[in-house]
């Protein structure tokens, strides 16, 4: 509830992509388990695995390729079309991204593919897979969790531990730290020159290009892989 609270909070209206999204998945995990447990020959098995697989990549396909490559499909349909001297009016589409569609879109399909390889049990409790999906720390900014890595961790009984507590805050403070402090300070020289880069001389432009590569640090890139390493203890 706290995760789709986080992610009403931007849009309402397009939670409900990711609750469709997670229902396929969830619902391909338990036909795909169905399937296993039936007694029938392997050829039929892994035909109906297959069908249903592709399925639940069609449906979430699909609806990433229209919130985020519509319009450059018909611009892409339009160009070819005036190449070979044909003319055609396709109009534009007025279609807001949702945020963190590829991310939760292709987490909630990796775990269909872990389901499919026998890499992983398919989920019962709907709950507990929804808040796999729908993660908040990673939800619109990655990473993509694999299933087999963080849904078993969810499915663990839980203790409270002072040690995981506290070198959990200490790592939320220190990604602060380098966010609001070295981030945000960096991003303003940078946004200042990117802006009006032609009034500005060689080595302001150069600086501005070191102080943007300092911004997004492949540090942060590190800091993420730590965190998602983590247990959720």
């Amino acid at each position: 509830m706290a995760s789709y609270y986080f992610y009403i909070c931007w849009n309402a209206r397009y939670a409900a992509l990711l609750f469709f999204s997670t229902a396929v998945t969830y619902i391909s995990g338990l036909l795909l388990e169905a399937v296993k447990r039936q007694d029938w020959v392997e050829k039929r098995k892994i035909r109906d695995k297959k069908r249903i697989v592709a399925l639940s990549f069609g449906l979430n396909l699909a609806i990433m390729f229209y919130f985020k490559y519509m319009n450059f499909a018909f611009n892409l349909l339009e160009r070819s079309l005036m190449f070979l001297h044909m003319e055609l009016a396709i109009p534009k589409f007025d279609i807001l991204l949702p945020v963190g569609i590829s991310f939760y879109t292709f987490q909630a399909l990796s775990y269909t593919m872990d389901v499919y390889r026998d890499e992983i049990y398919a989920e019962k409790n709907f709950f507990q897979y929804a808040l796999f999906v729908s993660f908040f720390p990673q939800l619109v900014a990655g990473s993509i969790e694999r299933s087999k890595n963080l849904l078993r961790q969810l499915a663990e009984p839980k203790c409270f531990c002072y040690d995981a507590a506290r070198t959990g805050l200490l790592l939320m403070l220190w990604g602060y730290f380098l966010k609001m402090v070295i981030s945000d300070r960096c991003a303003v020289l940078v946004n200042m020159v990117c802006g009006n880069y032609s009034v500005y001389q060689g080595f302001q432009l150069v600086l501005a290009n070191v102080l943007f590569a300092v911004q997004i640090d492949r540090y942060y890139g590190r800091l993420a892989q730590e965190y998602s390493s983590m247990t959720i203890d």
